[in-house]
């Protein structure tokens, strides 16, 4: 049986999280970024959220980190303060087993002891498993924008859902 363990991220971390995300960068549609992300930048990214206040979490499974969780601000106006935008990414070889509900679970967990009302999830569309994901945890699709993005020659259309978190 395996031992799965959430905790904190840290910058030590970036080199494997490089190593997950940018498989989604240069091979899929699911992330509007081009060109895969350095290490460097990936721990200035993990300092950043953190810095911001807000939570970015791993998975291990035995030992060995199988994805991430996170949370940034929605927006910079000072009224959407309490509105954040929510990503997981799992390694490939982990998917299907319960780990990405699991680690969203665990940061919706975080963002409920923070002073927040809203978190959204943008998906970049078709993605059935990210959206049935979102639904699976209380999440409801409330924005639908065609062609907004363009990657691999291919116009992408995106889905914005929001996850309520509590009445402030």
């Amino acid at each position: 049986m395996s031992t799965t363990h959430i905790r904190p991220a840290t910058p030590a971390d970036a080199a494997r999280i490089c190593a997950i995300y940018n498989h989604y960068v240069t091979t899929t549609t699911v992330s509007f970024e081009e060109q895969a992300v350095s290490e460097p930048e990936m721990a200035q990214r993990i300092a950043d959220v953190g810095a911001a206040g807000l939570p970015w979490l791993v998975v291990e499974v035995d030992g060995a980190l199988a994805g991430y969780a996170y949370a940034t601000k929605w927006r910079v106006r000072p009224a959407y303060r309490y509105s954040v935008e929510s990503s997981v990414y799992l390694d490939q070889a982990y998917a299907g087993r319960g780990l990405g509900r699991t680690l969203y679970g665990a940061l919706l967990d975080r963002l409920r002891e923070r002073d927040l009302h809203i978190v959204i999830g943008g998906i970049a569309l078709p993605n059935d498993a990210s959206a049935g994901l979102h639904e699976a945890l209380g999440f409801r699709k409330v924005a639908h924008f065609s062609e907004v993005g363009k990657k691999f020659g291919r116009w992408l259309d995106v889905g914005y859902w929001e996850l309520k978190l509590g009445q402030h």
